[in-house]
């Protein structure tokens, strides 16, 4: 697969599938968890940060998450509106509760994350939800991996890959791994495996990868009682080999600072693979980074760059977030990722 290849003649550039929340990040810096005095309230969720990001670097987005009856939902629906995200196609689900996140800044490595998502509405979404959306008429859909932790949404996600790659559409499957969203993540690994077999372009840090792949729930371990921050045990480069032959020809494996290695199946089964380096940044948190990555990606992809530029052009936007306070309230424009690139050299 190169970049470029989705289709042209469709209403959105991209369509994104997943949770969304309110965000609450810490205000105090550098203190324990329990002694926070304060929160900002952002919007959050890696379908509904990649959808933002993507609709400020200037692509047609829009999203398919459901929110709750509630004033969280009211929240997450006018910040959404003002960006310019298509909205129509987000369900409000009576009975259950828009979602929310919270999170410490105890830095410099340490970003304790606490997710409420019990009677969460996202969770919720349905086969005629994506039926009801514009998944046929869509260049890109982008999924992610809570979307398959729990039913209805998980049969709803993997109709809605089903029924983009019937229309032409190219799947992005971002591995979003969570533990404390699975009862096992042995059924993390079963459901991803499931899903790459619809899947063309995949994203995910190399704990990801070994999680899809995964057989045993004891290879994975949690550090600083963070979810974001899960260890996973394994030969990544042979559950890499192992998740390509399952139908991806696209495998963007997200390092961090060190930037991103591409891995690209060629026409004969071969995978060519090579590095596009990282912008150094001083971190303030983590949180957003691979979201900002992804809708980068997905923007350069639908340029029709080579791999090296988009994945470079990715890195900068994952770069610019990780500086930031927040996910969705601070993806870049393109004229930011622009100058961002331009006072470190340019590509």
């Amino acid at each position: 697969m190169t970049a470029g290849s989705a289709p042209q003649s469709k209403r959105y550039d991209l369509l994104s599938m997943g949770r969304s929340g309110i965000d609450l990040y810490a205000n105090d810096i550098g203190v324990p968890f329990v002694e926070i005095q304060s929160f900002a309230a952002y919007v959050g969720g890696c379908p509904t940060n990649i959808a933002v990001g993507a609709q400020r670097l200037g692509l047609r987005t829009a999203l398919l998450t459901a929110v709750g009856e509630d004033r969280v939902g009211d929240f997450i629906l006018h910040f959404l509106n003002k960006e310019g995200v298509d909205t129509r196609y987000i369900p409000r689900k009576p009975g259950h509760r828009t979602s929310a996140v919270l999170l410490g800044i105890e830095g410099p490595d340490r970003f304790p994350l606490t997710y409420y998502r019990d009677n969460c509405a996202d969770i919720e979404l349905t086969i005629d939800d994506v039926r009801a959306a514009p998944v046929a008429d869509c260049k890109v859909l982008a999924i992610a991996g809570t979307n398959l932790s729990k039913e209805p949404s998980r049969s709803a996600t993997l109709y809605a890959a089903e029924s983009a790659r019937a229309a032409g559409a190219t799947v992005v499957l971002d591995l979003d791994f969570r533990p404390d969203q699975w009862s096992d993540p042995r059924a993390y690994a079963i459901n991803m495996r499931t899903a790459l077999r619809l899947v063309d372009i995949v994203l995910g840090t190399e704990d990801e990868i070994n999680a899809a792949m995964l057989s045993e729930a004891s290879q994975v371990e949690l550090k600083h009682w963070q979810v974001s921050d899960a260890r996973v045990a394994g030969d990544v480069d042979a559950n890499i080999a192992a998740l390509l032959t399952l139908g991806p020809k696209v495998l963007l494996q997200k390092r961090g600072a060190a930037g991103a290695r591409v891995h690209l199946v060629q026409a004969r089964g071969t995978v060519e693979r090579f590095d596009a380096p990282g912008f150094p940044v001083k971190v303030f948190t983590i949180l957003g980074a691979g979201d900002a990555f992804a809708s980068g990606a997905i923007y350069g992809y639908l340029q029709g760059w080579d791999w090296y530029k988009t994945v470079r052009f990715a890195n900068a936007c994952g770069a610019f977030v990780v500086t930031q306070h927040g996910c969705a309230n601070f993806m870049p424009t393109l004229e930011e990722v622009e100058a961002f690139v331009a006072e470190r050299g340019g590509w």
